[in-house]
């Protein structure tokens, strides 16, 4: 049970957990603390020395305000509580002190560091050192680390903060980071020269003080000035990760997380961070129609009535991809089912019920699983689906959660129990055992995406059903959710929705394999397998390119906002899919981004609600037999699952490269 107790900061008296530590409730009152090794989702290591405060009436020197406890704090001769000074002589010359030994072998190189301009100990510097050095030795130099593709290091800028190692041991839940030496030969190392084998590696840039470790692919592009910001949404995967997108002139330069504690609080997955170099590369900038078997450019009139020629009369079918925003996916369904046709969006074949959120979203917060007690995970590896939310589950476990997992046996950086890869395994589970309300039970779309996936969800339900357990669907997905949400779905799935169709408008599907014959209009912005089979290419804009709702695996919509301009004559989705409405005698009634969310907000007003996870109504499906089958995973290929990622030559890299990892025979011992 936590405590309260009062303390005086700077002359600010407020009333803190005691189990606070100093430089958390200075944070509370609203007084800066310099620091450089102190992290509040990290462990306390007290190395840097930068945080020092004056306790008064406690010892005649500084303390380290990370690693004190307000409850150790003494209170005054009357009881009075207890007065801590940030700001005093004795407070400034110990800062002075530790500034000017973090600089004694510091390299002057600022102007050619990638972290000038966003660097702590430049900042720090400035505000708390001073402008002389008293040493005069020569500075000493480090090795620098080989850690892959994706972080570059300069170690002689290292000042031993150890954030990265706690983050890759404690977070990422790798040991290939530690600390060796002592005193001047202290440095940072790897594992034997190993490269860091995590997809989650690039957070240790955003937590690196200064320029020891910067973004390898980024590395002398652009200053931080230059840079235009936009706060936007994550697509690479369902989890909605909130990021930040950096752009110079009309180019995608780097992408940033942002804090987001219910999300993906403040790290992304190293697909989320360097994607962008597929961004520029094999993109859809004009209109095509293939015309005796080849592709030919054409204008956008001239596309725009072969498309609307195409669908006037015909039966259509509409395909929603991975990637697409909501309002397209709204507009898609609302023109091919004005002639008469019919939309799919769970095109990886998901048996995920229509009209029942509770199945296909779940019950179940993102942020519950830092507070549950056992986590169940059925047919999903989350360290390659969602790896921010496998770090979450590591968390919940380091705090004492237990973890099952029923599915293929993988390594998931924490211990878990494997009850069995196979449906009797799950069936023999919901047999015997009830679920305890302090459960999260989260399904992945390897479970989901076999023939009877609707049977093993209706087992995971019963499961979870009565005792209070929570359940979260784990999309692979970004669009699947808002698609659902807006009905873009036909009963029988995409079997049902192509059948006998003779015009296929596939939006941003690349994942699908679709049978000769039908007319193919293809809508998205990379040329990849979708716009191969196209016998029309409509150029549209990606995930950076327009504004858009991405509902994320939890419910939850987010707004994504353009931070560029799409390349060439490329268009937004949704104005592409108005434009062929007008042609073919169905106008949708909006004319803009605007009045297409107003009239969607009408019929689906959760949608209205940005940032908020609307509670679902529990409606358990009927109980039904699985079939005798293991589960499969859902994700062949970590880094080459949507067009943007397999149009990036980085992530070709990687993938190669997690490739050969995983074939590198082990010496036997």
């Amino acid at each position: 049970m936590s405590t309260l107790k009062k303390i005086v900061i700077d002359g600010i008296e407020v009333e803190v957990d005691a189990a606070m530590t100093i430089i958390q409730a200075a944070e509370v009152a609203g007084v800066e603390i310099p620091r450089f090794c102190y992290h509040e989702r990290l462990s306390i290591a007290g190395n840097c020395r930068m945080c020092l405060v004056e306790v008064v009436g406690g010892p005649p020197k500084p303390a380290a305000s990370c690693a004190m406890q307000v409850r150790d704090l003494r209170p005054g001769p009357n009881g009075e509580p207890p007065v801590v000074k940030t700001n005093s002589p004795m407070v400034k010359k110990a800062r002075e002190g530790v500034m000017e030994f973090l600089l004694i072998n510091h390299p002057l190189d600022c102007p050619i560091c990638d972290q000038g301009g966003e660097c702590d100990l430049q900042d720090q510097a400035m505000a708390y050192g001073v402008d002389f050095s008293r040493y005069r030795e020569p500075k000493r130099a480090s090795e620098d680390l080989n850690l892959g593709p994706l972080v570059a290091t300069t170690m002689t800028r290292c000042i031993s903060c150890t954030r990265c190692v706690r983050f890759t041991t404690e977070v990422a839940g790798i040991t290939q980071m530690g600390q060796t030496g002592r005193g001047e030969d202290s440095e940072i190392t790897s594992y034997l020269n190993q490269t860091l084998d995590s997809n989650l590696q690039g957070n240790i840039i955003d937590l690196c003080p200064v320029g020891a470790l910067t973004s390898k692919p980024y590395a002398f592009t652009a200053r931080p000035w230059e840079l235009t910001k936009t706060e936007t949404i994550d697509v690479m995967d369902a989890l909605g990760s909130n990021i930040r997108v950096d752009t110079k002139g009309r180019e995608v330069m780097r992408i940033l997380p942002r804090n987001h504690d219910g999300v993906n609080e403040e790290w992304i997955s190293d697909k989320t961070r360097f994607v962008w170099d597929g961004l520029r590369r094999q993109r859809l900038d004009t209109p095509y129609i293939r015309v005796n078997g080849k592709l030919r450019k054409a204008s956008w009139p001239e596309a725009l009535e072969a498309a609307a020629t195409a669908i006037k009369g015909k039966k259509v079918a509409g395909l929603v991809g991975d990637l697409v925003p909501v309002e397209a996916a709204w507009s898609l369904k609302m023109l091919v089912e004005s002639l008469g046709g019919k939309v799919e969006s769970r095109v990886d074949g998901a048996k995920l019920p229509a009209d029942n959120r509770s199945a296909y979203v779940g019950t179940a917060q993102i942020a519950d699983i830092d507070t549950a007690k056992t986590i169940l995970l059925v047919g999903t590896n989350p360290r390659t689906e969602a790896p921010v939310l496998n770090a979450r589950i590591r968390k919940a476990w380091l705090a004492g959660a237990r973890v099952g997992l029923i599915g293929a046996a993988v390594d998931l950086t924490y211990d878990y129990h494997h009850f069995g890869n196979s449906r009797d395994a799950l069936v023999d589970l919901v047999g015997k055992v009830q679920a305890k309300p302090d459960t999260v039970v989260i399904v992945g779309q390897g479970a989901l995406n076999e023939a009877d996936g609707e049977a093993v969800l209706s087992q995971v339900m019963k499961y979870t059903e009565g005792a209070g357990a929570k359940l979260l669907v784990l999309h692979t997905a970004a669009a699947r959710v808002g698609a659902m949400d807006v009905g873009a779905v036909t009963d029988g799935g995409m079997t049902a929705a192509l059948d006998g169709a003779e015009v296929i408008w596939n939006l941003g599907a690349d994942e699908v394999e679709l049978a000769a014959g039908p007319v193919v209009i293809y809508q998205g912005s990379h040329g990849d397998r979708g716009a191969h089979r196209a016998d029309i290419i409509l150029p549209g804009a990606c995930y950076t390119e327009e504004a858009g709702l991405f509902v994320n695996t939890e419910g939850r919509p987010q707004l994504a906002l353009r931070a560029g301009f799409p390349p060439g004559e490329a268009k937004e989705n949704w104005a592409i899919l108005r434009a062929v409405s007008a042609m073919v005698g169905q106008q949708l009634p909006w004319d803009d981004l605007a009045g297409l969310r107003r009239a969607m907000v009408l019929v689906y007003p959760h949608l209205a609600q940005v940032g908020e996870v609307a509670a679902n109504d529990w409606n358990r499906i009927p109980l039904r037999e699985p079939a005798k089958a293991t589960f499969r995973a859902a994700i062949k290929d970590f880094w080459l699952t949507n067009p943007i990622a397999r149009a990036s030559p980085l992530m070709a890299e990687l993938s190669a490269n997690a490739a050969a990892r995983a074939n590198t025979p082990l010496a036997a011992e």
